[in-house]
């Protein structure tokens, strides 16, 4: 029985360890900005965590209040703060919030749509799971990892959110421009989250809401807000993901939708929103165009 050890580590260290080497990853979405307001952007998102990492990074949020002295039970979200906070305390705990975000290399998929061309803000928020999962689908296939998708949990009309789920996991996505269906099948399932259950949700509750508040303070006009806006953009723009030669935000980590956009006054909406993401850094890849490029 001894000699056979040698022969048995060889078979765990050379076959089930390579296995064991696809590491999961965890993507917790959100929407924000869904009160249907003409001018304003829907905003749907989510973060990729490796799972490797995952007790590590929650570990540190879990500090990270404990320094700030949040109450276990306190549902920590962009807003409101906890009552015991100042207004700039909770600033701090926000910023150590996105700085460990970027510490631990999780990645920001997301996708926006200007309010006055979506056809109503629980389809926009469906068609926004079906872009960031496909994305998140997407960089597991850059990574050749695989992934699990945690959306949080919503009421819509009808209920259709868990047959839309379903429709994920079971067939992928429908009706693309040059496939019938496109199975996810990186994504090993597709389950709800809510904030409270787990760190994470706040850290994208956080993550959008600074996304949301730089992007109206735009959309908006609202010059008082544009230099905080512009600060909390610097910070979340290690968060997307780079590829290609001129490194720019890749379109799986930032999606304008739709792609084509007829109306010159719809679109110079969208170029002007490029623009001012891209004037703190977050170079988005994607063209705003009239004409199909796909």
């Amino acid at each position: 029985m001894l000699g056979l050890k040698p022969v048995l580590l060889i078979i765990w260290y050379g076959y089930i360890n390579p296995i064991k080497g696809n590491s999961m990853h965890l993507f917790y979405c959100d929407e924000s900005n869904l009160e249907e307001k003409r001018g304003d952007f829907l905003i749907y998102g989510g973060i990729s965590i490796d799972a490797d990492i995952a007790k590590c990074f929650s570990d540190e949020i879990e500090q990270i209040r404990k320094d700030a002295s949040v109450p276990n039970d306190y549902l920590l979200k962009f807003n409101p703060g906890p009552k015991d906070l100042d207004h700039q305390e909770f600033l701090s705990l926000k910023e150590r919030v996105i700085k460990s975000a970027v510490k631990h290399d999780i990645k920001l998929i997301v996708y926006v749509i200007l309010h006055d061309v979506a056809t109503s803000p629980d389809e926009a928020r469906r068609n926004g799971i079906n872009a960031v999962c496909y994305h998140f689908h997407c960089l597991l296939n850059r990574l050749k990892d695989s992934g699990l998708v945690l959306v949080d949990r919503f009421n819509d009309k009808g209920n259709k959110i868990d047959a839309h789920l379903h429709e994920k996991f079971s067939i992928g996505l429908k009706g693309m421009p040059y496939s019938k269906t496109i199975r996810l099948d990186n994504i090993v399932g597709f389950h709800y989250s809510a904030i409270g259950q787990s760190h994470f949700p706040s850290v994208v509750d956080i993550i959008l809401g600074s996304l949301r508040f730089a992007i109206n303070a735009h959309t908006r006009g609202e010059e008082r807000h544009l230099t905080t806006s512009k600060l909390l953009l610097e910070m979340l723009e290690p968060l997307f993901y780079r590829e290609g030669s001129d490194n720019s935000v890749s379109e799986i980590s930032f999606q304008f939708s739709p792609k084509v956009i007829k109306a010159d006054s719809y679109r110079k909406k969208y170029e002007s929103l490029k623009s001012f993401l891209n004037d703190s850094g977050i170079n988005t890849n994607q063209m705003i165009s009239d004409q199909r490029t796909y």
